[in-house]
C-alpha cells in the first residue's frame, strides 16, 4: 500500500477490534500485543453456524481502499471518495481507512482529505481512520475529527528512503511525535511495510523486523501492523514473524505474485484476526516496479465466508461497491471473485 508520501504497502485498524489472540503469543512475544493460550483447543462456530476450521470465528477487516487503493489511481473528487466510503459502509464494512493526512503536492489523489471527512455521515460502531506521515499530518487528522490513525514505518532502509525520504530511525521517531500530538486516547497502528522483505535488499530478519515492531509499541503505538508491501511473503514466512510476534497483530497483504489469499489462510490458521483489504483489491506501491494491488476485500470475505468466519460484511453488497469503483477508477478490478462471481453464482443453462 502506498501511503501519503509514503506507502504502506500495508496497515490494520489502529484499535483493530476484536483480536483476540492465537496460543502462539504470550506478553512477552516480540513486536506482538501478546495473547491468550486456550484458541487451539476447540474450533469455534462460525457465520454458517458450522465450526470454523480455522482457530478464529471472526475477524476484523480494516478496508483500505478509499486510501491505499485510490492513492495509485487518477486524482478521483471528493463526492465520489465519499460516495465509496458510504457504500462500503452500507455493505457491512466497520473500519476504513477512509483519508490521508500528506502533502497535496506529493499525493494530489489524498487531497481533500478534511473535505472528506467532514461530508462523511457518521454510523454507530463504525470507525474512520487516517494515514499520517508525521505530527503535523496527525494535527490536521485530529482536527477533522478521524477515530484513529495509521503510520508506517518501513523495516527495509532503502525503502525507507525512496518512500518517506527519511530513514528507519527517523521514521520510527515520528511515532512518538504522533503520540504526542494526539494523546493516549486515539489508537495509533503502526505499520511496518516491507516487513516480508525488500525489493532493495532482499530477505529481512524476521526477529529484525519483529523487534522494530517492538520499538514502535515502545514508542507510542497502540497496535502493529505488519505489511507485504511488494507481495513478497508466503505462508512459511508469515509463519516465522507471527511465532516471534503473537497472533495480535494485523496483516496488509498485497498480491503481486499471486499470494496475498493463501498467505491470509495461512494466518488464519496461526489465529491472526486483523487484515487490511481493498475493495476491488486496488493498490499498489508506487515505489517498487510492478508491486500489485492489496488482497481483495470480497476475496476474503468470500473465503471466510466458506469457512465461517465472520466479517460482519454483506458479499453481494460488497460486490456491487467493488462494481462501483470500477466504474469509478475506469477499469476492470483485479479481485477474482469480483471478476468471477461468488461460488454461490451458477452459470445459466
Amino acid at each position: 500500500m502506498s501511503s501519503a508520501g509514503t506507502s504502506h504497502g500495508e496497515a490494520s485498524d489502529a484499535s483493530a477490534g476484536a483480536a483476540a489472540s492465537s496460543g502462539r503469543g504470550s506478553s512477552s512475544d516480540v513486536g506482538g500485543a501478546g495473547a491468550s493460550s486456550d484458541v487451539f483447543e476447540d474450533l469455534p462456530l462460525g457465520a454458517n453456524g458450522f465450526p470454523s476450521k480455522t482457530p478464529v470465528s471472526s475477524i476484523t477487516i480494516r478496508e483500505v481502499g478509499p486510501r491505499d487503493g485510490l492513492q495509485p489511481e487518477d486524482p478521483v473528487e471528493v463526492p465520489a471518495r465519499v460516495g465509496l466510503v458510504e457504500a462500503l459502509v452500507d455493505a457491512g464494512v466497520r473500519v476504513i481507512e477512509a483519508v490521508a493526512f500528506v502533502s497535496p503536492r506529493a499525493v494530489p489523489q489524498m487531497a481533500g482529505a478534511a473535505d472528506v471527512m467532514a461530508a462523511l455521515r457518521r454510523v454507530d460502531g463504525v470507525r474512520y481512520l487516517a494515514l499520517v506521515p508525521n505530527a503535523r499530518g496527525a494535527e490536521l487528522a485530529l482536527a477533522a475529527g478521524v477515530d484513529g490513525l495509521s503510520l508506517t514505518v518501513s523495516a527495509s532502509e532503502a525503502y525507507s528512503q525512496r518512500n518517506v525520504h527519511m530513514s528507519v530511525e527517523e521514521s520510527l521517531a515520528q511515532v512518538g511525535a504522533v503520540r504526542a500530538v494526539v494523546g493516549q486516547d486515539l489508537p495509533v497502528d503502526t505499520v511496518i511495510s516491507c516487513a516480508f522483505g525488500s525489493p532493495y535488499e532482499g530477505d529481512l530478519a524476521p526477529s529484525a523486523v519483529a523487534g522494530l515492531g517492538a520499538r514502535a509499541l515502545d514508542a507510542g503505538s497502540s497496535t502493529l501492523t505488519y505489511a507485504d508491501t511488494t507481495g513478497m511473503a508466503t505462508p512459511r514466512r508469515v509463519a516465522e514473524l507471527v511465532e516471534l510476534t503473537g497472533a495480535d497483530v494485523g496483516l496488509h497483504l498485497h498480491d503481486t505474485r499471486g499470494t496475498a489469499l493463501v498467505n491470509a489462510y495461512a494466518a488464519l490458521e496461526l489465529g491472526v484476526r486483523r487484515f487490511d483489504t481493498a475493495v476491488g483489491g486496488l493498490g499498489g506501491s508506487p515505489f517498487a516496479a510492478g508491486a500489485g494491488g492489496n488482497l481483495a476485500t470480497e476475496d476474503l470475505v468470500h473465503l471466510c465466508d466458506d469457512l465461517g468466519i465472520a466479517t460482519g460484511i454483506d458479499l453481494e453488497a460488497l460486490l456491487a461497491v467493488s462494481a462501483q469503483v470500477a466504474e469509478i477508477v475506469g477499469h476492470p478490478v483485479p479481485s477474482r471473485v469480483a471478476a468471477a462471481g461468488p461460488r454461490s453464482h451458477l452459470a445459466s443453462r
